[in-house]
């Protein structure tokens, strides 16, 4: 029996229209959806069928796209863009821990971040820990400063607290220093020392050997990993990204990829993942690669899971190294020879310009004999980048995954670096017009913000967390350019850029229907957008639903 009429059914801000047969199994209407492809070309619908779109065009052009049972969803003159890839997060540990952690992510003042404390610590049991991991800094909070002991305990008196920053310090609660039986500087591991006031006595900070410090703290369960990998996941998702490239991380050992795993066999990933593992054991870096990939070739994994080769730290000696020896290239270079001659993708962190020459060099080296380029090889970070270094990086096919590290950490870097060399830093222009390739991300979620949005707007006003404006416009690019950035440029640096990465007949629908347009909402308010409706390969992971 043909039937004639629509069934309606409100979402809040959309309304769902299902007909009754094919072709198109969904349309999305009324939208203003950003192609982000070459013509930067811009349409009003969208037709889905098996994941992949496969009409965009008007209205009138769509309409033969829709069957009595085709999805209708009405945008109501929504922005759509290509569901965002963030080209280097630890998203895979961040998620481990994501729903036993509390989280200071864009809290505006001090006072907001020890009620999200004082709040947890409500519902916590006595004894039980609470754990800032990261993603803050005091250049966010109104009063400029990190929170003390005293308001720590005041917050959470029943419970022991770690509270840390960055890389480099972390706030521990009397509760807490006794749980982990640390009465003094020689208790703690990896070399911290006491924070010390003015008048000598210790602030209850720790700074230096943060990384064994945590590792100190108790671990979630397998339970709790696979919850915190879902609930990130879907936070990921409202904020509009439908893909990351993990590179590993500290800790990450393979034992910790087993929840990552778990939620991707029960079909639960809502963010494509691609991952590369970050070598844990010194000295034994070349073994640990062969071991691992015997059984785990390139790309091995399916299109929501896959692995993506080795980095950031390929090898001890090489990382964090602002003058690495022939002796440490040597050892780099046998790795990253193996890399290239087994097809392997490659990521390295590298900081400063300065040294980024004895990295090139190795790369160089390798590509003399089996080429890289192919590889889709990248440098992650160096945010002083120069034009000779991004000349010898476009000439290897290397690419560059760029975060927002100064956002968080723009006060900081201006001592470091001085205002004159910070107008250039990252030199996001420089590099695209040299050709370079940049997939933009965050570096979440320990240093970082995992919010793209927050990350979009640096980009495009280069200011800190704390207003104050760094980069100079010479290097702030255009919207549109910061949009491909977090699309076709991270894209590419998963292999996917033919799959994914802008809105085009053929590719993946991943997409994100935005609160704001993102063409023309003041930058005062791009961190405030949201995804109010995020789809992966056509389904829908994650809707807001108005009240």
């Amino acid at each position: 029996m043909k039937l004639n009429t629509f069934c309606l059914l409100s979402l809040g801000a959309f309304t769902i229209t299902t007909a009754l047969s094919q072709p198109a199994e969904t349309i999305l209407n009324h939208g203003k959806i950003i192609s982000a492809n070459d013509k930067e070309s811009i349409y009003q619908s969208m037709a889905i069928r098996e994941g992949k779109i496969i009409a965009l065009g008007s209205l009138t052009e769509l309409k033969v796209w829709q069957g009595p049972n085709t999805q209708v969803i009405d945008l109501k003159g929504k922005t759509v863009i290509p569901g965002l890839i963030d080209s280097h997060i630890h998203a895979i540990r961040a998620a481990l821990s994501y729903s036993t952690e509390v989280h200071w992510f864009g809290l505006p003042t001090i006072e907001a971040a020890l009620g999200r404390l004082k709040q947890a610590a409500s519902s916590a049991k006595p004894g039980e820990w609470l754990v800032v991991a990261g993603g803050w800094t005091e250049e966010q909070f109104k009063e400029g400063r990190r929170p003390t002991q005293e308001e720590l305990i005041q917050a959470a008196p029943n419970n022991p607290v770690y509270v840390q920053w960055m890389y480099e310090w972390a706030m521990l609660t009397p509760a807490a220093y006794k749980t982990l039986n640390i009465q003094s500087e020689a208790d703690l591991p990896g070399g911290g020392k006491f924070q010390l006031d003015k008048a000598g006595k210790p602030t209850g900070a720790i700074v230096g050997g943060i990384v064994p410090l945590f590792d100190k703290l108790p671990k979630p369960t397998f339970e709790d990993k696979i919850a915190g990998t879902q609930k990130f996941f879907k936070e990921l998702n409202r904020v509009g990204v439908t893909g990351v490239i993990d590179p590993g991380g500290f800790n990450m050992t393979p034992a910790e990829y087993a929840p990552l795993f778990n939620v991707w066999r029960n079909n639960n990933l809502s963010v494509r993942v691609r991952y590369s593992y970050f070598a844990q054991k010194p000295n034994k870096e070349f073994e640990e690669f062969k071991e691992l990939t015997q059984l785990l070739p390139m790309n091995f994994g399916d299109e929501m899971l896959k692995f993506n080769g080795i980095g950031e730290r390929v090898t001890f000696s090489m990382y964090n190294n602002d003058k690495a020896s022939p002796a440490d290239q040597d050892k780099f270079y046998q790795v990253a020879r193996w890399a290239a001659q087994n097809g392997y993708t490659l990521t390295q962190h590298w900081q400063e310009n300065a040294s980024a020459s004895s990295l090139l060099e190795v790369f160089e080296k390798v590509n003399q004999e089996f080429p890289i380029a192919k590889l889709r090889w990248s440098i992650a970070h160096l945010n002083n980048g120069t034009e000779a270094t991004f000349k010898r990086m476009k000439a290897l096919g290397v690419g560059w995954a760029m975060q927002d590290a100064m956002y968080l950490d723009g006060d900081k870097a201006l001592h470091r670096h001085g205002e004159k060399n910070l107008e250039r830093m990252p030199p996001i222009n420089t590099a695209l017009k040299l050709g370079i390739t940049i997939g933009a991300g965050t570096d979440a979620h320990r240093v970082a913000d995992y919010n793209p949005f927050i990350a979009l707007r640096w980009m495009l006003d280069g200011k800190s967390a704390s207003g104050r404006k760094l980069r100079g416009n010479d290097e702030i690019p255009t919207r549109m350019q910061a949009l491909k950035m977090y699309t076709s440029g991270s894209a590419w640096l998963a292999h996917d850029e033919n799959k994914r990465g802008t809105l085009e007949v053929g590719k993946f629908a991943d997409l994100a229907v935005l609160s704001e347009d993102y063409l023309q909402v003041p930058l005062e308010r791009m961190a405030q957008i949201h995804s109010m409706l995020t789809m992966v390969g056509g389904k829908i992971v994650h809707m807001e639903i108005a009240n």
